[in-house]
């Protein structure tokens, strides 16, 4: 396994955990995370982003599915869609830049519906 690989599982196993310390472990203080909320720099800002993210997705009807997983040397490119008491994710995409076994810079698209 790679070490992209390697970030990318302990990434993902930690958000499926709702591991909030594991997932910021992957992230240093020169880490961007762009997204169509916001561009999100360093690990505080990091942080708010995904504790936003775990209050959405801590629902037990909350799932999400991953579709496809890509990993070419530093890069990882993920798809994957979601559902959750609030929204549906219908087709998402995050893609991950990990030189020196951290993400450096991640960016996040999707087709987000609220529910009504």
């Amino acid at each position: 396994m790679s070490s992209t690989e390697a970030v990318l599982e302990h990434h993902l196993d930690a958000f499926e955990n709702q591991d909030l310390e594991a997932v910021m472990a992957d992230y240093t203080d020169e880490s961007t995370v762009v997204t169509s909320m916001g561009t999100f720099r360093g690990r505080d800002e990091i942080e708010g982003l995904f504790t936003n993210l775990f209050d959405e997705f801590d629902d037990p009807d909350a799932s999400i599915t991953m579709d496809e997983t890509i990993v070419e040397d530093e890069f990882a490119y993920i798809i994957w869609h979601a559902e959750t008491p609030e929204n549906v994710y219908q087709f998402a995409t995050d893609t991950f830049h990990v030189p020196d076994d951290t993400i450096a810079f991640q960016t996040f698209a999707g087709k987000i519906s609220p529910k009504e």
